[in-house]
C-alpha cells in the first residue's frame, strides 16, 4: 500500500515496487493549495470504484483509488476491501508554511494533518493485519527537515519530526510481532512542486551547489531507499532513519558563503553583491 500515490515520490515508489514484483495499491486524495483546502467528500460516499485488484493494467504510474486519508472511516474501508498489507509506505504530504506567528491554527492543522494524522490512520489500519501475519514492513517518508531547518516551515518541520519519532515508536511497540518500521527523509527532490519553488536556473545551480554529490534528488532515488527497505535484505533495518540528501546536511552553510571553502568544494565564486 502506497499513500500519495498519484504523484511525485509516492508514484515513483509505487511504479518502483511494482516493478520489483509487489501486488501495489495506491491511495491518494486531491490536494488544493495551502489555505485554501475545501471540505474533501468522504470515501464512504464516493460513486462506487472498482476494486484495486481489478483495475486494468496503468500505464506509466500505478492505479490509485480516490480517499480522504484524513477520514478515518475511509481509510478503514479502503484497508478493509484491500485485505492484509505486507508493505505499507506512506508518501502523502505537503511543503508549506509561514513564520510562526503569521501561522494561523488552521493552516498548523492542516500541514500536521497532510503530513502525520493521514500516516497515523494508515498505519493504526494496516497494523492488525501485519500482527495476524507476524510480519510487515512500514515506511513513512519523512524530511530532513525534521532535524536541518530551513525558514518559514515551522508546522511542516513539526509535523516530519513528529511522523519520524511516531515511526521509532511503532518499531519498538511492535517489533516483537515481526514488523520492522523505518522512516526515509529525502533532502531536495525534484518533482513538480520543489521545481516550482527554485527561481530559474541560477537558483536550481545553487541549490544543486549545496550537494556534496553535486545533484539534486530524483523521486527513483527514494524509491530505490524505499525497495531497499522493504527488502528482506533489510531484516534488521528498524526504528531508525535513512537521511537521504546527497550530503546537503553534511555541509556547514557557512561554508557555501566563503570563498575558500567554495574553491575547495569545486564551486565557483558567488558573484558580488552589486
Amino acid at each position: 500500500m502506497v499513500t500519495g500515490a498519484a504523484g511525485g515520490i509516492g508514484s515513483a515508489v509505487a511504479r518502483r515496487l511494482r516493478a520489483d514484483g509487489w501486488d501495489v495499491a495506491g491511495l491518494d486524495r486531491v490536494v488544493t493549495p495551502f489555505r485554501q483546502l475545501p471540505a474533501v467528500t468522504p470515501f464512504r460516499q464516493l460513486p462506487a470504484v472498482t476494486p484495486f485488484r481489478q483495475l486494468p493494467e496503468p500505464t506509466g504510474q500505478a492505479g490509485v483509488e480516490p480517499v480522504d486519508l484524513l477520514d478515518e472511516l475511509a481509510v478503514a474501508a479502503a484497508f478493509a476491501a484491500l485485505g492484509p498489507v505486507t508493505a505499507l509506505v506512506t508518501c502523502a504530504g505537503l511543503t508549506a508554511g509561514a513564520p510562526a506567528h503569521e501561522t494561523t491554527l488552521e493552516d498548523w492543522h492542516t500541514v500536521l494533518d497532510a503530513n502525520l494524522t493521514s500516516a497515523f490512520l494508515a498505519v493504526k489500519h494496516a497494523l492488525p493485519g501485519m500482527i495476524a501475519a507476524g510480519r510487515g514492513v512500514i515506511v513513512t517518508i519523512g524530511s530532513i527537515h525534521s532535524g536541518s531547518f530551513g525558514p518559514g516551515l515551522p508546522a511542516y518541520a513539526a509535523a516530519k519530526a513528529g511522523l519520524a519519532a511516531f515511526t521509532r515508536q511503532v518499531a519498538v511497540d511492535y517489533g516483537r510481532h515481526g514488523i520492522r518500521a523505518v522512516t526515509i527523509a529525502p533532502g531536495w527532490i525534484r518533482t513538480p512542486a520543489t521545481e516550482e519553488r527554485l527561481d530559474g536556473d541560477t537558483d536550481r545551480e545553487r541549490q544543486r551547489d549545496a550537494h556534496p554529490l553535486r545533484r539534486l534528488g530524483e523521486p527513483a532515488d527514494v524509491a530505490a531507499a524505499v525497495a531497499f527497505a522493504v527488502s528482506d535484505g533489510a531484516a534488521m533495518l528498524t526504528g531508525t532513519e535513512i537521511v537521504l540528501d546527497g550530503g546537503a546536511t553534511a555541509v556547514q552553510a557557512a561554508a557555501l558563503l566563503r570563498a575558500g571553502p567554495r574553491a575547495r568544494l569545486g564551486l565557483k565564486p558567488l558573484e558580488e553583491p552589486q
